[in-house]
């Protein structure tokens, strides 16, 4: 077993990792994870038994451009790893929030989904006539009021 990188199209890894996920279930491969660090564009980390099951994962996956031939060591995938705990996310559902960036700037929004694994959060915007559900980054918004301190 070993982890083996993927090069891939570069902003296309997201994909890359969708269908070799569904090519490993549907085939009963032992793929056992798949990764692709936002810092490192254009490679998808993949977990399996062994490079030939590597092969056969990624084979005509689109934006699958080849795999290295040599396994990483878990030590030099560690750093990696341990970044996605540090986090602490302090939004909560039904929080009122402000947009900080994007489309929606200054608009505010009630927070009706938190998703901390995608690092998302689903609001609805308040000043909207009919309420639609709106998936934005959890550090695209800050909080401006907890739903406790309504009910007090």
């Amino acid at each position: 077993m070993g982890i083996f990188v993927i090069k891939a199209t570069v902003n296309r890894e997201e994909q890359v990792m969708d269908f070799i996920s569904s090519n490993s279930k549907k085939k009963g491969m032992k793929v056992y994870s798949l990764m692709h660090p936002h810092d490192m564009r254009g490679y998808v980390f993949i977990e399996a038994e062994d490079l030939a099951e590597v092969r056969e994962a990624y084979q005509g996956v689109p934006y699958a451009n080849g795999v290295l031939p040599k396994p990483l060591d878990i030590s030099e995938v560690e750093g990696m790893l341990d970044q996605t705990n540090t986090q602490q996310v302090n939004i909560q559902k039904n929080d009122i929030v402000e947009i900080i960036s994007g489309p929606f700037k200054r608009e505010k929004a009630r927070v009706t989904r938190v998703d901390t694994g995608k690092e998302e959060v689903i609001v609805e915007i308040l000043e909207s006539a009919v309420p639609i559900p709106i998936t934005v980054k959890l550090d695209s918004v800050k909080v401006i009021r907890r739903e406790e301190e309504e009910n007090e």
